[in-house]
């Protein structure tokens, strides 16, 4: 009998109310402004060096909300110089947000937006079709080498299109995180679709080292408070383990043997730590600054 077990990702609406309850119980968002706030200044020190206009590509840039943060430090680094701002995202809802989002923050006066609603490959036909190869200053990805079908591929691409001093900021899960030992013993249950792969730093590592790129690597602590998954029926409890299963209704539909396991899985030191009577799950994710 075929499973009901469905992808999230075929749901767009279902992911992304999963998604606000993951953002709401986790620190990633603080997480990565810490890193923005801390690390990235000295990331982006030399890419707009004796430039009168400073070219960013935001890869998947969401809703916007980092992408916001990582252009107050470009602009705090180089003030007064002009930056185009190109964001490559393929969903129109997103794209609505983050616009709503750049209406609503002073200060962008020397910032010019333009939004592509399109995927990554579609992006790079397009260019090739164009015959265009427009180089950037800064390139980020931002959580979303998860949805390409070729990662190498995607990293090596995007590369390709660095200026000489231009940087490439990749974020991920961290190849020492729960979701990697979550994802290794189970994933071919979630995997519903093959809109989604598993990626951790370690793959990405693993795929730089081949190439022979030069990068560097800051890990970013994080945890996803994961207790309410435990209390039968809670609402926040089912949204969650829909997120990090990437199932619909997965204490639903998932069989009772598999929906056993993962919650197993999830109290394990491998996955999550106790805390103040709380289950943390390890949500630690990798930046990785890759050199032109």
């Amino acid at each position: 009998m075929a499973s009901p077990m469905r992808s999230l990702l075929t749901d767009p609406a279902a992911y992304f109310q999963a998604f606000r309850c993951f953002l709401a119980n986790s620190t990633e968002h603080q997480s990565m402004q810490e890193f923005m706030e801390k690390q990235l200044p000295a990331v982006i020190a030399s890419i707009g060096n004796g430039k009168s206009t400073i070219n960013i590509l935001s890869v998947g840039g969401g809703a916007g909300e980092i992408d916001l943060l990582i252009l107050s430090k470009i602009q705090a680094r180089y003030p007064g110089v002009a930056i185009n701002n190109d964001v490559v995202e393929p969903n129109a809802n997103q794209i609505l947000k983050y616009k709503e989002r750049v209406a609503e923050t002073s200060n962008l006066e020397n910032v010019k937006f333009t939004w592509h609603e399109e995927t990554v490959y579609e992006y790079e036909s397009r260019m090739n079709a164009e015959k265009k190869s427009k180089k950037w200053d800064f390139i980020h990805m931002i959580q979303m080498l998860y949805y390409v079908k070729d990662v190498p591929a995607t990293i090596r691409y995007f590369h390709s299109l660095l200026e000489a001093q231009g940087k490439l900021l990749i974020i991920v899960v961290s190849g020492t995180g729960g979701w990697r030992s979550l994802w290794k013993k189970y994933g071919s249950y979630f995997r519903l679709h093959n809109l989604s792969l598993f990626v951790s730093s370690a793959d990405i590592k693993s795929i730089l080292d081949s190439a022979g790129l030069k990068y560097h690597l800051h890990e970013l602590p994080s945890y996803i408070d994961i207790t309410s998954c435990f209390i039968e029926g809670n609402k926040d409890g089912e949204l969650l383990l829909d997120f990090l299963t990437e199932t619909c209704d997965f204490s639903k539909t998932a069989p009772p043997e598999l929906k056993s396991q993962v919650m197993e899985e999830l109290r394990k030191p491998e996955c999550s730590e106790k805390r103040d009577g709380k289950v943390l799950f390890n949500n630690t994710m990798s930046a990785i600054v890759i050199e032109p």
